[in-house]
């Protein structure tokens, strides 16, 4: 019997080198569809007590996480556990400014991580820009590049608020709230349009899942 032989459907990311096409999915992300409320109140119980962070910090904001690691602050007896890459963590927390550099990276580390992900703003600098709003190499505001679930304001926000915030996204993720992974999906062209403006060499590919 004959069969013919289909040819692979085209990648999307046609910039890439060829010997990288294939490490990619073309595949744009998909919104999470949860199960029956039950199982899905269970599943955000235990997505809650368990926050395994990547920490991106671009400047004096990320100095506030070390505190939280020592046995005064003491932030796993909340189940807050820090992770050396993206696929291996569900909390993206940037702290310090955001630059047009920077950027880039910050995009590339949120879709690398796998869902179901939250991401937290840590200090004035990386919610609006802070001291260097008017800088021409500062992005204002993150959230129009990533969604974000929890603002901690401040310059820079103390280890307490940054329990504090972490708290808050607890609440938010029991209550079913924290949409940020549903919200990227579903306005993704948006979010890439707006990345793209600000990337000029966007040597990287549009799905990285």
């Amino acid at each position: 019997m004959f069969v013919k032989k289909l040819k692979p459907a085209p990648l999307a990311n046609e910039g890439l080198r060829p010997e990288e096409r294939e490490l990619f999915c073309d595949a744009a992300p998909t919104s999470y569809k949860g199960a029956t409320k039950i199982v899905e109140d269970f599943y955000n119980w235990a997505r809650a007590q368990s926050l395994w962070i990547l920490g991106f910090g671009t400047g004096c904001g990320a100095i506030e996480l070390r505190p939280l690691m020592t046995s005064r602050f003491d932030m796993y007896r909340y189940g807050i556990q820090a992770r050396p890459t993206p696929r291996q963590s569900s909390v993206f927390v940037i702290g310090g400014y955001a630059s047009v550099k920077t950027l880039k990276r910050i995009v590339r580390s949120y879709e690398q991580m796998m869902g179901p992900k939250f991401v937290v703003a840590l200090g004035s600098c990386t919610i609006n820009g802070g001291m260097y709003w008017d800088s021409y190499n500062t992005i204002k505001r993150i959230d129009q590049y990533i969604p974000v679930d929890v603002y901690i304001a401040g310059c820079m926000p103390r280890p307490e608020a940054l329990l504090a915030g972490f708290q808050e996204l607890k609440r938010i993720i029991r209550a079913g709230g924290a949409e940020g992974q549903n919200e990227y999906a579903i306005n993704f062209d948006w979010y890439k349009a707006n990345q793209k403006k600000v990337i000029k060499n966007w040597d990287m590919p549009d799905y990285s899942w």
